[in-house]
């Protein structure tokens, strides 16, 4: 109910583009105390709301304004077997999702990887890089974060200026990245963490013009 609720009200107030995903657990949060309510896993979540889209709720019950917006699902290229993810991708894409974001990618061979395989279904996918900002924040991310890896070289590369350098060396990594595989995907989405200014950086290591 707050999920179709959420997605009406969105709609409600122009939003036509959502991505819909399963999300961390509660005891990843902040409200730790919350009660975790697993209804839906994320297929069945794109289901409902290309239901909401047809003109339908969850229960079948026929709805006067129905949305018209596009919906997005996750992809995880690192994810090992790599073919179990592509079978959860083509059941998203099943259910009713129009276009996909990843998981944050640091190795060009995985992702090329991935992409030859996901060609076949031609679907919109917009690659996700976050930046890095230090060796200890890339070791807390492959040790604590699910589905991502960071290749130890990246580490040594981030952790190899000084701290006041560490801006700069991001956004080169980042741009390289972005430049590798701009021409596989329909889009990036880049996830600076607070460091918003390194964007525009970013843009001219990879070629983009803004």
């Amino acid at each position: 109910l707050a999920l179709q609720s959420d997605l009406l009200t969105a709609y409600s107030l122009g939003i036509d583009n959502v991505l819909l995903l399963t999300g961390d657990h509660i005891q990843l949060g902040d409200h730790k105390e919350a009660k975790p309510v697993f209804d839906l896993d994320s297929v069945q979540l794109i289901e409902m709301a290309k239901g909401l889209k047809r003109g339908y709720d969850i229960s079948g019950n026929r709805i006067e304004n129905y949305l018209d917006m596009t919906f997005g699902a996750v992809v995880n290229p690192n994810f090992e077997p790599l073919d179990l993810q592509l079978m959860k991708m083509k059941k998203k894409i099943d259910a009713g999702a129009q276009f996909f974001q990843t998981q944050a990618v640091y190795d060009i061979k995985v992702f090329e990887k991935f992409i030859k395989k996901a060609e076949k279904f031609k679907c919109p996918i917009q690659v996700g890089i976050v930046t890095l900002k230090s060796p200890q924040m890339a070791n807390f991310m492959n040790k604590n974060v699910s589905g991502i890896h960071v290749p130890q070289e990246l580490i040594d590369e981030i952790g190899s200026v000084a701290k006041e350098d560490r801006k700069k060396k991001s956004a080169q990594i980042a741009g390289r990245f972005v430049k590798q595989v701009k021409s596989m995907v329909q889009g990036v989405h880049i996830m600076p963490l607070g460091w918003t200014d390194v964007v525009p950086d970013i843009l001219g290591h990879a070629d983009i013009s803004v």
